[in-house]
């Protein structure tokens, strides 16, 4: 039997809406004039940059480069520095710029930031982490494979590299029998073995869809007292199990684990920049609505008035902009 589930990536909406008949040299115009003026206008070209859709800024880059002769990106990094400076560099790439970027940042230096290689990984589409890949390959002259295969190892690293083949199931329909059956392996897999078979594991989480994995986890807790996030606590540990409850969180729904993301990044002391940019830059046009309701929902606060407390000066004003707000 096949039931239908929507995809959670077509709940989301964007509070951004794609100017009419967009012209760049409008912006360009107005961005020189913010940029080269006796006192910069840091509001002005924050407000012109994260007003405009991705494909926009790309236009902007262009006609700003066909102009001036030199770079938008240049002409940034000499008007601004510190958090605000990355972070419009960060929106001035394409999403596969951007990707790549990140997985890179990753994987060089001393230590791997796993956190970042689970969340792009975990929630890109089949399409996104081919461009990803095919980005990659052309700035960094090797492919993101090898790098990860560098600075990983064990179950984590073959759960990473499967889920590089960008070639999950994104199938909406969903076959019960099928579903039940995929329970039933994780069971006999994970709690009623006495060391967990994680190939199993791995082989259902990272080919599956998200619907399906959705049921199966349903499922899952019709067979166990537990749900199958403290079954992945119990049997398993380290970043295979980071990753793969990270899955989880994803099949349940995807705008809420970045929204968890987001509380856990702008609680305590400091805020994580690096994971709040990422998340406010690439969900921007695909669920930061649904993000933002499932972060009021956690935290009882709005994103706007969060981010407002947790940071300042111009760095605040780019990311309250980014957010929009709540409905």
């Amino acid at each position: 039997m096949y039931i239908i589930l929507e995809a959670t990536e077509v709940q989301g909406g964007s509070d951004l809406k794609p100017h009419t008949k967009y012209n760049p040299a409008e912006d360009v115009a107005a961005l020189q004039k913010s940029l080269t003026g006796k006192d910069i206008d840091k509001v002005n070209i924050i407000n012109i940059i994260s007003s405009r859709t991705n494909e926009q800024r790309q236009e902007m880059k262009a006609a700003y480069k066909e102009k001036t002769g030199e770079s938008l990106e240049d002409a940034l990094k000499k008007a601004f520095s510190g958090k605000l400076e990355k972070f419009l560099q960060d929106m001035m790439k394409t999403p596969a710029e951007f990707d790549a970027a990140e997985l890179k940042a990753a994987t060089k230096g001393a230590g791997t930031t796993e956190d970042t290689l689970i969340e792009i990984l975990a929630t890109r589409t089949n399409q996104d982490i081919k461009k990803m890949k095919e980005v990659y390959k052309t700035v960094y002259k090797t492919d993101v494979e090898t790098d990860i295969t560098e600075d990983t190892s064990g179950d984590f690293q073959k759960a990473l590299l499967v889920l590089l083949k960008g070639e999950r199931s994104e199938d909406c329909y969903v076959n019960e029998d099928e579903a039940e059956k995929d329970a039933k392996a994780l069971f006999e897999a994970g709690e009623n073995k006495k060391k967990a078979d994680v190939d199993v594991f791995i082989t259902i989480f990272t080919s599956r869809s998200y619907a399906h994995l959705n049921k199966v986890f349903q499922n899952y807790s019709k067979l166990s007292k537990h749900d199958v996030n403290k079954a992945l606590d119990l049997k398993l540990k380290g970043d295979i199990e980071s990753c793969l409850v990270a899955i989880a969180k994803v099949a349940e729904s995807k705008p809420r684990y970045f929204a968890e993301k987001l509380h856990h990044a702008t609680k305590g002391l400091g805020t994580r920049n690096k994971v709040v940019n990422r998340i406010m830059i690439s969900r921007q046009e695909i669920d930061m609505k649904a993000i933002k309701a499932q972060f009021k929902e956690i935290t009882g606060k709005s994103l706007r008035d969060v981010l407002m407390e947790e940071t300042s000066g111009d760095y605040e004003t780019a990311l309250v902009a980014l957010s929009g707000y709540d409905e």
